[in-house]
């Protein structure tokens, strides 16, 4: 049996929105698995969420505040409140209640009416979650910066302030209300369930003309422009969340959540892994031989790294502490240098004695016509 939505996010029945939302970032902060390594940390995320889609939602929260949560979740698993097929038996599928096999006006409508599937679901309701990219560069996400984006998105239309239409009169339907109330007998037993009235879908009014502007779809696009916080180490494809920044709600319901993808762009010299970056860095023959102090570029500038003699070409050294930093979370990856030993194209007759001569003292005959440079490569 899973918890109760309320205990979940730790928070009292008459919490309000901002309580929610405060609650539940307070969870995510601990529990996302971007940055909690705890083995059940993902579940408890996915409990949270949950739980703030619910009771963030003011008809979803009715409906669970009257059915208690183990007859909510008995629904929901049968497909009762998004209208999906439930199977035999079920509350959307053919011959469950709302099927063809079942009576007219069941438990699939009462569901729909809570969860915004029926005709008669308008009113108070939050807006939809939009969704946008973002890309940045690996430099950007090292420091973590503030970042301004464009983007279209609808909002509630300054002619008709979101109604719709103009000219407005008292709905005949529910008298100006908004609301019509709605007994019916469920399984469960007698629901009394109080809706957004279908005439004027819970404005209380109806219009005599439909707006100009938005045609009467009470919104319009607008190009807006927005400050994006880039936190430090955030990794490529993962998601940005802005409350409020969505589309507006309907009848006055809170805006929907800005879904912010980030892009990282490749960068020129390093690889990205995890919180960890890989360099390959070129040296000469002799520095592998002989060994060297050589420059590495890093986030933060050029540190020297000491390469020891007999270094093997594709050998890896590690820099602690010098890779990205970790997402939410103290500390910073590694970074990894992958030596590539480069062999010269070119001898001038100095050059070429001395490794004709490096050659005869190891006592292998080789032909510098045939593939010299070659056999000295492989016998690093």
């Amino acid at each position: 049996m899973s918890e109760d939505f309320y205990d979940v996010l730790g928070v009292s029945r008459d919490a309000d929105e901002d309580e929610i939302n405060k609650a539940f970032r307070k969870k995510a902060a601990k529990y996302h698995p971007d940055v909690s390594d705890e083995p059940d940390a993902e579940e408890k995320f996915k409990q949270a969420k949950k739980a703030k889609e619910v009771l963030s939602d003011e008809q979803k929260r009715s409906a669970y505040d009257q059915m208690g949560h183990d007859r909510f979740e008995q629904a929901e698993k049968r497909g009762g409140f998004d209208g999906g097929a439930g199977g035999a038996g079920g509350f959307g599928g053919a011959g469950g209640f709302g099927g063809a096999g079942g009576a007219g006006g069941g438990l699939g409508d009462i569901f729909e009416q809570f969860f915004g599937g029926g005709s008669g679901s308008g009113g108070r309701r939050q807006g939809a979650d939009l969704q946008t990219r973002l890309s940045v560069t690996l430099e950007e996400v090292y420091d973590g910066v503030e970042k301004e984006m464009t983007i279209n998105r609808p909002e509630n239309c300054p002619t008709c302030d979101g109604a719709g239409g103009e000219n407005p009169e008292t709905c005949p339907e529910c008298n100006g209300r908004g609301q019509v109330t709605q007994v019916q007998q469920t399984p469960f037993g007698r629901m009394q369930q109080t809706q957004a009235c279908p005439n004027c879908r819970g404005d209380g009014q109806i219009y005599e003309e439909t707006c100009g502007e938005c045609r009467g779809e009470g919104q319009v696009t607008r190009e807006t422009t927005l400050s994006v916080e880039i936190p430090e180490g955030i990794r490529d494809g993962q998601t940005l969340r802005m409350e409020r920044e969505g589309a507006p709600g309907e009848r006055g319901g809170p805006n929907g959540d800005l879904l912010i993808e980030i892009r990282v762009e490749d960068h020129p010299d390093f690889e990205r892994d995890g919180d960890d970056l890989k360099y390959r860095k070129p040296i000469s023959f002799p520095e592998a031989v002989f060994g060297a102090t050589i420059e590495v570029p890093t986030m933060e500038g050029t540190v020297e790294m000491d390469v020891p003699g007999g270094t093997q070409s594709g050998e890896r050294f590690r820099l602690q502490g010098k890779g990205m930093p970790r997402l939410r979370r103290r500390g910073q990856g590694d970074l990894y240098v992958s030596i590539q030993i480069v062999t010269p194209e070119e001898l001038n007759a100095e050059q070429r004695e001395a490794l004709e001569a490096f050659a005869a003292a190891g006592g292998e005959e080789i032909e510098v016509e045939q593939g010299f440079f070659e056999k000295i490569k492989s016998s690093l």
